[in-house]
């Protein structure tokens, strides 16, 4: 299992888009979420997570499942106040505004990568870590 820390990075998606992240891998990081805010930049990856709830969002969110290999298992636009089903095979989920991820050509099946910087995460010595 990856071991991210909470921070900055960016995500690649297969065909070339690369995307502003934030990576929230504590317990709270990942129940603070994206709650209170009006918008997200680029994407959030909840780590480990396999589903999520929008109660008290401001605003829709697009969703993907990730799997252990940071391959997109499913994907969702989900309105504020839902509680989406885990997924089994999930072990990461991004956030990102709804419509956001079909603009970088996400569907299920596109692999991912995850650059986290060398000051927000746990990077590896040496600079980035790229997973």
């Amino acid at each position: 299992m990856r071991a991210w820390g909470d921070g900055h990075g960016e995500l690649a998606v297969e065909g070339g888009v690369r995307v502003p992240l934030e990576i929230a891998s504590s317990y709270r990081a990942r129940t603070r979420g994206l709650l209170g805010r009006t918008r997200v930049e680029g994407a959030l990856l909840l780590t480990p997570a396999a589903s999520v709830h929008t109660f008290r969002m401001r605003f829709p969110l697009d969703i993907a499942y990730l799997d252990r290999h940071l391959r997109v298992i499913a994907l969702h636009t989900v309105p504020p106040n839902r509680l989406t089903a885990p997924r089994l095979r999930a072990r990461h989920v991004l956030e990102a505004g709804a419509g956001a991820m079909a603009g970088w050509g996400m569907r299920p099946g596109v692999h991912v990568r995850v650059r986290v910087h060398p000051d927000g995460g746990r990077a590896q010595p040496g600079g980035s870590d790229e997973r």
